[in-house]
C-alpha cells in the first residue's frame, strides 16, 4: 500500500482541483511549465514527482502542496483563499458568508 497508494490519491487531488478550476492536461502543464504527459503520470501517479514540480503543479492549481500530497487544508490554503474573498465587493462578500454559515449549519447536521 505504500507510496504508490499515496500518489494515486496526489493524482485524485490533481484532477479534480484541475476539472474544478476548467482546465485541460494541456493547460495545466503550461500554467506549470511542464509537459502534458508529466501532468498525464502525476494523476496517474504512475511517478513520484520531484519537488519543484509538485510545487508548480500546486501554484498552478491555487493551493497548497500540503494539499495535493496529503489532502490537509493548511494556513497556505486559508491564505489562498483569503486573498480570492479580498478580491469581492462588500455585498459580495456578506453573500459568501451567509453561505458559508448555512454550509457550517448543514455539517453540523451530519
Amino acid at each position: 500500500m505504500g507510496q504508490d497508494f499515496h500518489m494515486e490519491e496526489v493524482g485524485q487531488r490533481i484532477i479534480e482541483r484541475r476539472k474544478r478550476m476548467g482546465l485541460t492536461q494541456e493547460a495545466l502543464a503550461e500554467l506549470c511549465d511542464t509537459t502534458t504527459q508529466f501532468v498525464s503520470y502525476a494523476e496517474t501517479g504512475k511517478r513520484a514527482m520531484r519537488p519543484e514540480n509538485l510545487l508548480k503543479l500546486a501554484a498552478a492549481l491555487n493551493v497548497s502542496a500540503d494539499y495535493l500530497l496529503t489532502g490537509d487544508i493548511v494556513d497556505k490554503d486559508l491564505l489562498i483563499l483569503s486573498e480570492k474573498l479580498r478580491r469581492l465587493s462588500p455585498s459580495q462578500l456578506r453573500t459568501v458568508e451567509a453561505i458559508i454559515d448555512e454550509c457550517n449549519i448543514l455539517f453540523q447536521n451530519t
